[in-house]
């Protein structure tokens, strides 16, 4: 008893460090999902952890790319043992490119605690949900997003739809004009497969009424 209350004090102090070191600093980017589930991309931690509940709900947490020593590690895992419940659950998403030292906290880990590690299987981690996608076509997904895409056109690669206000201009001008074409749809970006997991698994836990 005595051990499980140093450890719970333990964590809170190491989730209230790390969102003092993340005042002043740049907020992290963040998207709406849908049906109350959001995306929280960090990239150095802990400075990028969300202070107080910030990051209540249902969360997609994307940490591919991020970087993090070893301590840096420790207060993320402790964040994560924070957050992470079963009704709250934190879906995380890595790759072989996610820091060394997180990978290895992630390695010992309880399942069914509300953590669900979502990515590629590599020798450093098994995902608990593998997403098999490449590596240049998961580099370009995640660049897409910072670049301004849409989170659908990441969710969707059904090819874009005529507008109908498009097609009936075009059936209104008569047989004998020309038809005035659409503009040209800009290239799609690729699919984002492990975001668009996460989503999927968010989407089976509420229709299962587990969230």
């Amino acid at each position: 008893m005595r051990f499980r209350t140093l450890w719970r004090q333990t964590v809170r102090w190491a989730v209230l460090a790390a969102a003092a070191t993340a005042m002043g600093r740049a907020a992290p980017l963040e998207r709406d999902l849908g049906e109350g589930l959001r995306l929280l991309r960090l990239r150095e931690l802990p400075g990028d952890l969300p202070a107080g509940n910030a990051a209540a709900g249902p969360t997609v947490v994307d940490v591919r790319y991020a970087v993090a020593d070893e301590a840096a590690a420790t207060a993320f895992r402790a964040w994560l043992d924070f957050r992470a419940q079963r009704k709250s659950p934190v879906l995380l998403i890595v790759n072989s490119d996610t820091a060394p030292a997180v990978l290895r906290t992630l390695a010992e880990r309880n399942p069914g605690r509300g953590l669900l590690v979502i990515g590629p299987a590599t020798d450093g981690i098994r995902p608990d949900v593998p997403v098999a996608v490449g590596p240049e076509t998961e580099a370009a997904a995640y660049k897409a997003l910072a670049d301004g895409a849409a989170v659908a056109a990441l969710l969707d690669g059904s090819p874009p739809k005529v507008r109908h206000d498009e097609a009936s201009l075009n059936r209104s001008r008569g047989a004998d004009e020309p038809a005035v074409p659409a503009a040209p749809a800009g290239p799609r970006p690729p699919v984002d497969a492990a975001l668009q997991r996460a989503v999927q698994v968010h989407r089976t836990l509420a229709a299962l009424r587990r969230l």
